[in-house]
């Protein structure tokens, strides 16, 4: 079995579906003769042609527009966010048309935005958010976030051939530093709406996503290690919706939850994850859910400061070590 990286694994996820479906095309900045900014569609244009590799103006609103349209029409549109930080730009057209043309005009609206996501980078405040909770809480979008080669792959094809609009959130720290074995051949799909179980533990879970799943293993190996706790770890891999039973299911086994993510505390996904739990499963907590986030300010270039606004291994080893203290 080749050795794919997460770059590699996502390119083939769409190289497939685009041999395998007609209606599927791309379109974006600089993703046709340039290959894209990370050079995640390099040969794509060769392979397919510039009628299903469409290089756009630098217009984010314009490019989801225009797939949203084509869309409509029965095409199966993945459009480039060169960085995902500028989804902002398309915020109106997907959160106002895109996730609500189905309810309101039974518009069927099979587009997949994705972009590079997150720190860890140093690339600054323009470069490096995770902006998940900005879409979180729109009815009609689906938004997945994968932290392994296998799910980068699984999940855009899924995300692919759903009906729905999905926001796919891939994470560039990852791109060249994460790898798995892929047999050649096989038909990789990952669910939308599954969690996954990344490690087994007994005493406590950690809910995370995307690149802070590889932390939070590191994090429990240390655990494991040096306090002689096993530490569950649940890798979401898809925001909305979230599945809810996983997280149940394992905080009745652990009856400790520590949630982690890259983005802000305020507004961000943890409360909300916390909520739930205390709602359906506040009887099987032994402790108070506790949150790991990024700090409340933009993200710096200077590497140090980023190192301390960005979650760290040892950040969520400290928590959990004060969780387990209870």
């Amino acid at each position: 079995m080749p050795e794919v990286t997460y770059l590699e694994a996502l390119r083939q996820g769409m190289l497939e579906e685009m041999e395998r479906d007609e209606s599927v095309f791309i379109l974006g900045e600089d993703i046709g003769a340039y290959g894209g900014a990370f050079k995640v569609t390099d040969g794509f244009l060769d392979r397919f042609g510039p009628s299903r590799v469409i290089d756009t103006p630098i217009s984010e609103a314009a490019i989801v527009g225009a797939a949203a349209g084509a869309a409509h029409m029965g095409l199966r549109p993945i459009a480039e966010m060169q960085f995902i930080d500028f989804i902002s730009c398309a915020y109106d057209m997907l959160t106002n048309y895109v996730a609500t043309a189905r309810y309101r005009a039974g518009l069927a609206t099979p587009i997949v935005v994705r972009g590079p996501s997150g720190g860890y980078v140093r690339g600054g405040p323009f470069h490096s958010q995770m902006p998940e909770a900005a879409f979180f809480h729109t009815p009609g979008l689906k938004l997945v976030a994968p932290a392994t080669a296998r799910d980068a792959k699984g999940l855009i094809k899924a995300a692919i051939r759903d009906d729905d609009p999905v926001i796919y959130f891939e994470h560039k720290f990852l791109y060249r530093r994460i790898k798995e074995d892929l047999p050649e051949g096989e038909e990789i799909l990952t669910p939308i709406g599954k969690a996954r179980m990344a490690r087994e533990g007994t005493d406590l879970t950690i809910v995370t996503w995307s690149a802070l799943v590889w932390k939070a293993l590191e994090a429990a190996e240390q655990v494991a290690k040096e306090d002689r706790a096993e530490i569950e770890v649940l890798d979401l891999r898809t925001l909305l919706p979230m599945d809810d039973e996983a997280i149940m299911s394992s905080t009745k086994k652990t009856n400790r939850v520590l949630i982690v993510h890259e983005d802000t505390r305020t507004g961000g996904l943890a409360g909300e994850i916390t909520a739930r739990i205390n709602e359906s499963a506040f009887e099987w907590l032994d402790a108070p859910v506790r949150r790991v986030t990024a700090h409340d300010t933009p993200i710096p270039y200077a590497p140090t400061l980023e190192d301390y606004v960005l979650p760290q291994t040892a950040d969520i080893v400290s928590a959990a070590r004060r969780l387990l203290a209870y």
